[in-house]
This record gives C-alpha cells, sequence and structure tokens, in this order.
C-alpha cells in the first residue's frame, strides 16, 4: 500500500498542477473519481493483471468504458498510465489528488462514524467543533455502524476521536485487569 502510494504521489501532483493551471479542481477530481471506480472493478482488475492484454487494448478499453466523461486531458493521464504500467494505482493517484484539493480550497473531509443515524443538529455540532479544532471547512461524510452499540468515531486525516461505547468498554476492561 505505501509503494502504491509512492508510485502515485508524482502522478497526483501533476495532474493537481494541471488541474490549478486549468482552474477546473472539480473536473479532475471527477475524472479521477471516475478512472479509480474503473480500475476497481474487479473484470477490470483482472484484465490490468493480464499479461495477454496488450496496453493498446487496455488503454482502448478503459477510454471506451468512460465515454466521455473524460476529455482530452484525461485520455492523455489514461495513456500514460497505461504505457508505464501505473494504471493499477488510479485509486491512490485519486485520493492523493483530492487531499491537495481539499488543502487548496482550505476545507478536509471527515468521516462520523456512528452507532445510529446523526440528526442534523448533531452533524452541525460535530462540524462546528472540527472546523474550530482544524481550522478548516470540513465537510462530514457519516456512515452508520451498528457493532459500535452507542457513541461515534470521528476520523479526519491523522485525527482520530473514539468515542464509541467498545471503545469505551474495552478502556474500563483493560483497566481492571491486574
Amino acid at each position: 500500500m505505501a509503494e502504491n502510494t509512492t508510485i502515485a504521489r508524482p502522478y497526483a501532483e501533476a495532474v493537481f498542477k494541471l488541474a490549478q493551471e486549468q482552474g477546473d479542481l472539480k473536473g479532475w477530481s471527477a475524472k479521477l473519481q471516475l478512472l479509480a471506480a474503473v480500475v476497481a472493478d474487479a473484470e477490470m482488475a483482472a484484465i490490468i493483471a493480464s499479461p495477454k492484454v496488450a496496453k493498446d487494448q487496455l488503454n482502448k478499453l478503459i477510454i471506451d468504458i468512460c465515454g466521455d466523461k473524460l476529455d482530452a486531458g484525461g485520455k492523455n493521464l489514461v495513456n500514460l498510465l497505461v504505457a508505464n504500467g501505473r494504471i493499477s494505482v488510479a485509486a491512490e493517484i485519486a485520493a492523493l489528488y483530492e487531499v491537495s484539493r481539499a488543502e487548496a480550497e482550505g476545507s478536509v473531509e471527515a468521516e462520523a462514524i456512528s452507532a445510529m443515524p446523526l440528526t442534523e443538529e448533531q452533524q452541525k455540532a460535530i462540524t462546528a467543533a472540527l472546523t474550530r479544532r482544524l481550522g478548516r471547512n470540513v465537510e462530514l461524510v457519516c456512515k452508520v455502524d451498528k457493532s459500535l452499540l452507542g457513541g461515534a468515531i470521528v476520523r479526519s486525516g491523522d485525527l482520530v476521536i473514539d468515542g464509541s461505547a467498545v471503545s469505551r468498554l474495552s478502556q474500563l476492561a483493560k483497566a481492571m485487569l491486574p
């Protein structure tokens, strides 16, 4: 995984620089997400890994699947990644690009995982608290995981706040052991 990130970083930086020059950060985000989704498909992953598929065939297949959602720049990126045998790191490129985009836009994505759906009021409170703590605009993505029993886990980059009932019970159990 770390190796894939290392491989993907220069591509993500180059695409981000190009997107800034074009003033199209959101457009490139959509292209990279599409490419990552196409490459992540199980059948496509098998085709990419197959030595029987020529690079030009793979290139044409990916571009055909993406259709008109890829402009000339997106097609050039596909050409480059396929030619260099790096198309399999499309998801890592997209993820690194999103980090750069968020930094440039002064925003950050946070994930709140709770045992039950969060109310609008709770979402606003979490977003406000994270905005104060991180000093950036926060886009909150909420998920439900009933295995938490209660409470929530909030993640944003390296920051993890675990207020789940499972975590608290685990801490209590550790404190009670000799």
